[in-house]
């Protein structure tokens, strides 16, 4: 145990997050600190926007974070499902390393999003719609 209550990591510890169509596994690994989405590091990550986001959970998790590094491969959706998949998988991966009852409620506190799985997905095209999945064209027998 640290001074600050903080179990440091021994095993590593792998997650997966979803969003739309983006998946992301995280691999949490002991170390210093080092965060990498697709082989690059936190700090280059494009577009900002995405980068504050998969952040989001890092600066709640304060300690915790800082002793473990983490690798992030994501894969399909848009840039913005991506960092939300990948924030989901380091959440999840960083209650799961600290063992916190306290962590977890914080992430549920701020975010729900940050544990819980956003299910909602694109819904299916119907036929005779040209393409669109709701509000099909009006038909008259006259």
């Amino acid at each position: 145990m640290h001074a600050a209550g903080v179990e440091t990591i021994t095993k590593v510890i792998v997650t997966s997050g979803k969003r739309k169509r983006a998946i992301a596994r995280a691999t949490l690994y002991p170390g210093s600190g080092v965060v990498k989405i697709n082989k690059s590091l936190l700090g280059s990550y494009s577009p900002p926007l995405a980068r504050e986001k998969i952040k989001e959970p890092l600066t709640l998790a304060g300690d915790v974070a800082e002793g473990v590094d983490i690798l992030v491969r994501v894969h399909g959706g848009g840039y913005m499902s991506q960092a939300e998949a990948a924030r989901l998988a380091i959440s999840r991966a960083l209650v799961q390393a600290s063992r916190s009852e306290r962590l977890k409620a914080v992430f549920l506190e701020y975010d729900r999003q940050l544990l819980v799985a956003d299910v909602r997905r694109k819904e299916a095209k119907k036929p005779n719609s040209h393409g669109r999945a709701r509000a099909k064209r009006q038909k008259s027998y006259r």
